[in-house]
């Protein structure tokens, strides 16, 4: 599932290439006809993403809320003028670009009282300017779950998926079995200003590193892909080489090193 610094992404890229002229909305697979066609003509007003929720406004009030779920996408179109497959459920174009979404778990027109219910039900957004983020980190300093449980709760912290909550946790020498309400106050000040390094790092560069380029020998640019991670999806430690030790943690497998997060 796309994490939170992939749609932030999204939402820019998405004003910037349909600008200020006015969209044709179509739903080739049908599923969500009438929603397009109730923004069809209209331009986007503002393009903004909450965790990994995204948010379109539109002129005429309504507001296109996705979410991209497992399996959902939504990709640029290469040829404006070519013809739509059957399995895209909203097309947005005009003639500066357009894109074509696929597959997502949500996708509907909501009001701005809607939204701001959806967004009600989120933690604070890591990338979002002057998020109030005292009152999701004194709940989880209550929290007797894992922590590498804990940090999937969107209800805590919106927009943290499987990659970065194992990467987090490796950077700040957090062991993810821990519960959360062990964590000492500092610890979880580390653990909030790491995700906002991490994920501000990962929208700028449109991937997720986490690694030290000084420790890695290599600028951000020209690492690969092998170099930016220390144990999501490794069978050894990426600092020390230790074997990592693998467990389950809120319905998803989560990797550390019993070295660095002791």
């Amino acid at each position: 599932m796309p994490e939170g610094h992939t749609i932030h992404r999204l939402a820019r890229d998405l004003r910037t290439t349909l600008g200020d002229q006015p969209v044709h909305a179509s739903s080739p697979q049908g599923r969500f006809g009438a929603g397009a066609a109730l923004i069809d003509g209209e331009r986007i007003v503002r393009s903004d993403a909450w965790g990994k929720y995204l948010f379109v406004a539109m002129t005429g009030g309504q507001i296109l809320h996705v979410h991209l779920g497992l399996i959902g996408k939504f990709r640029p179109i290469v040829a404006i003028d070519s013809a739509p497959r059957n399995t895209i459920r909203l097309r947005l174009a005009n003639h500066s670009g357009g894109w074509d979404l696929t597959g997502p778990a949500r996708c509907e027109l909501v009001t701005p009282q809607e939204r701001t219910a959806i967004v009600a039900q989120l933690g604070p957004d890591p990338l979002r300017r002057n998020a109030d983020v005292s009152g999701a980190l004194h709940a989880l300093a209550r929290s007797a779950r894992p922590i590498g449980a804990a940090l999937l709760d969107q209800r805590l912290i919106a927009g943290i998926g499987n990659v970065y909550r194992a990467e987090i946790l490796f950077v700040c020498g957090i062991r993810p079995t821990r519960p959360a309400s062990s964590l000492d106050p500092s610890e979880i000040d580390h653990l909030w200003s790491e995700t906002v390094r991490l994920m501000r790092i990962g929208m700028r560069r449109g991937m997720i590193v986490t690694t030290d380029p000084d420790e890695i020998g290599r600028s951000r640019g020209r690492m690969r892909s092998d170099d930016r991670l220390y144990v999501y999806h490794r069978e050894h430690c990426r600092r020390c080489g230790t074997e990592l030790v693998t467990v389950e943690l809120g319905g998803r497998p989560i990797s550390y090193c019993p070295v660095h997060q002791h």
